[in-house]
């Protein structure tokens, strides 16, 4: 084989490794759903435990039109791996569109829109 095709061969490698690990080094939402005593969130840290904050903005849904409810903002300490969190608060019975963000550092880490029915 010829050096120039090594290299081509090395870098597509290496490029598709690196990709392959990217989605694995963020903070993230993943299923949200609701207790009576609040609104339950997995997150995946899979960093150092950690503090940090969960932000949810509540829209209830009615038809087509959606109605500004609540803004929920409560620290967290997130374990390495998978963690479940409780983000404090009553909804009553209905259809919610749920705006959650992740904020460590100071720094937004993700942001996701969950529906939720209650």
């Amino acid at each position: 084989m010829s050096a120039n095709f090594q290299a081509i061969t090395f870098v597509i490698a290496l490029l598709v490794l690196l990709s392959s690990l990217s989605g694995c080094i963020s903070m993230g939402i993943g299923e949200v759903s609701y207790t009576n005593d609040g609104i339950l969130a997995k997150i995946s840290n899979p960093g150092q435990p950690s503090d940090a904050f969960v932000q949810v903005t509540v829209y209830q849904v009615n038809g087509m039109t959606q109605q500004e409810q609540t803004v929920i903002m409560t620290p967290v300490k997130l374990n390495t791996g998978n963690n479940t969190v409780l983000i404090p608060g009553t909804l009553k019975p209905g259809t919610y569109k749920l705006y959650l963000y992740l904020i460590h550092n100071n720094e937004r880490k993700t942001a996701v829109i969950r529906d939720l029915v209650v």
